[in-house]
C-alpha cells in the first residue's frame, strides 16, 4: 500500500469522457490499496475564457476578483470528478484551496504556498475516501481566494504531497514522461527513466514545459519523488528523484530550447561602479526577468559593451526602461534582437568530465551555426544563436552527446 497524490491537466480532463477515463486511473489504484488524493486543474480551454471575460469587463482588475474568478475552473472539476469517482463505487469528495486549508501570502495571480494542514485528508484515508482537490488556488490573508500563477496546480500537486507525506507525486500530463529533448523535433528523443531534480529544474526553466518550474523547486527542497507520465497510455513514465538514487550517471541528460527570449545590447557603457545596478535595477523593479549576461570591455578601458537576454513578451517595456535611464547609464547605443533561440545542453554529469563544452562548440561549427552568447552554470551550458538554426541544432547536439534512441 503507498499514499500517493495524483495530478491531472487540462488535457487529462478536457472532457466529461476525459473526466470518467481518470476516475477509472484512480479506481486501479485504490482497488490496490492505495490512499489517494488526486489534484485536478481546469478543463482545457476553461482558464483562458475566465481570464478573456475578466478582461473584457474590467482590463485594469482588482487581482483579487481575478482570482474568484478564474479559481473557478478547477472547482468545477474537482466536483465533476468527486461524482464520475462515486459513480463507479470509489468514495470521494471534493476539496477547494480554502477547505483544506491551503494557506497563501497574498499575491494575488501569482501567490506561494505558505502551509497546508492536512490532517483531515490523511483521517479520511483512513475511512478509505478519495481527496479530489482543486489545483492552482489557496487561501490568503483575509480569507480571500488566490491563485497560484498558470501551471500551479503542478506546484498545488506537489505540496500536498509534501503535507501528506506521500510516497510519490504523479503528474499526468500528454506525454508519456521527460524525454531527452523535445520529441516533435527530434524524431530520436529518448524518454528517460529517471532524472535528479537539479536537472529537472535546469530543463524546465530552459524551456521543456513538462513541469512548471516552481513545482520542481518545491519537491527538490522537500524531497518528494515525482512521476511524469501519460493519462492515455499504461506505458511508465520518468521518474524526478535525488541524485542519489541514479546509479550511473550520464554526462548530458537532455538539450532544451527556448524560442521566446530576446537580446539586448548596450554599446559603449561608461565602465565605471554602478552602472550595472543602474541597467538591472529597474528592469527588476519592473518585474522585467533577466536570464543571460555578458559584459566585454574596451581595448582602453573606458567603456564597455553590454548584452543580455530577456523574455520577448518583455522586451517593448525592458526597452522602455533602459531609454528613459539612458544619462544614469551612459551608453552610447542600444539594439535589440528577437529573432534569436536559446539551446541548453543539461546533464550533472558535467561536473565529473571535462571537454562537455567544447564538444558542443564543434558540433554547432560543423553545421556552420555561430554562437552569439554562451552563458555556463556547473550542469548547464546555453548558447543564443540566430532562430532559423534552432531545429538543426537541437539534432545536431543530440546526436553529438550519443543521446539518440538506438
Amino acid at each position: 500500500m503507498a499514499r500517493l497524490v495524483m495530478k491531472f491537466g487540462g488535457t487529462s480532463v478536457a472532457n466529461i469522457e476525459r473526466i470518467q477515463h481518470v476516475a477509472q486511473i484512480v479506481k486501479k489504484a485504490v482497488d490496490r490499496g492505495d490512499e489517494v488524493a488526486i489534484v485536478v486543474s481546469a478543463m482545457s480551454g476553461n482558464t483562458d475564457q475566465l481570464v478573456k471575460w475578466t478582461r473584457d469587463v474590467a482590463p485594469i482588475h482588482d487581482t483579487r476578483e481575478y482570482d474568484t474568478v478564474v479559481a473557478s475552473g478547477e472547482q468545477v472539476t474537482a466536483g465533476l470528478a468527486a461524482l464520475a469517482l462515486q459513480e463507479i463505487g470509489v468514495s470521494a469528495r471534493s476539496w477547494l484551496g480554502w477547505q483544506i486549508p491551503i494557506r497563501t501570502d497574498g499575491s494575488h495571480g501569482g501567490a506561494r504556498i505558505q502551509d497546508i494542514d492536512g490532517a483531515e485528508i490523511i483521517r479520511r484515508f483512513g475511512e478509505g475516501q478519495v481527496a479530489v482537490v482543486a489545483g492552482f488556488q489557496g487561501l490568503g490573508p483575509r480569507n480571500r481566494i488566490t491563485t497560484l500563477g498558470r501551471g500551479g496546480s503542478d506546484t498545488s500537486a506537489v505540496a500536498l504531497a509534501a503535507a501528506l507525506k506521500a510516497d510519490r507525486c504523479d503528474i499526468y500530463t500528454d506525454v508519456e514522461g521527460v524525454y531527452t529533448c523535445d520529441p516533435r523535433i527530434v524524431a530520436k528523443a529518448r524518454k528517460l527513466d529517471k532524472i535528479t531534480y537539479e536537472e529537472m529544474l535546469e530543463l524546465a526553466s530552459q524551456g521543456a514545459k513538462v513541469l512548471q518550474t516552481r513545482s520542481v523547486e518545491m519537491a527538490m527542497n522537500h524531497k518528494v519523488r515525482v512521476q511524469v507520465l501519460s493519462s492515455f497510455t499504461d506505458a511508465p513514465g520518468t521518474l524526478v528523484v535525488d541524485e542519489d538514487e541514479i546509479v550511473e550517471q550520464q554526462v548530458v541528460s537532455g538539450i532544451a530550447h527556448s524560442l521566446n527570449e530576446a537580446r539586448v545590447t548596450l554599446r559603449g557603457v561608461a565602465d565605471r561602479p554602478g552602472v550595472a545596478a543602474a541597467i538591472f535595477g529597474p528592469l527588476a523593479e519592473a518585474g522585467v526577468n533577466v536570464d543571460m549576461i555578458v559584459q566585454s570591455n574596451s581595448v582602453d578601458g573606458q567603456r564597455a559593451d553590454m548584452t543580455f537576454t530577456l523574455g520577448r513578451a518583455d522586451l517593448d517595456r525592458g526597452l522602455k526602461l533602459i531609454e528613459s535611464a539612458r544619462d544614469r547609464i551612459g551608453y552610447q547605443e542600444l539594439t535589440a534582437d528577437r529573432d534569436i533561440a536559446k539551446v541548453s545542453v543539461i546533464g550533472v554529469g558535467m561536473r565529473s568530465h571535462a571537454g562537455v563544452a567544447q564538444q558542443m562548440f564543434q558540433a554547432l561549427s560543423s553545421k556552420g551555426i555561430n554562437i552569439k552568447v554562451i552563458s555556463t552554470s556547473e550542469i548547464k551550458i546555453s548558447v543564443l544563436i540566430a532562430a532559423e538554426y534552432a531545429e538543426l541544432a537541437l539534432r545536431t547536439l543530440h546526436t553529438a552527446y550519443g543521446l539518440d534512441a538506438a
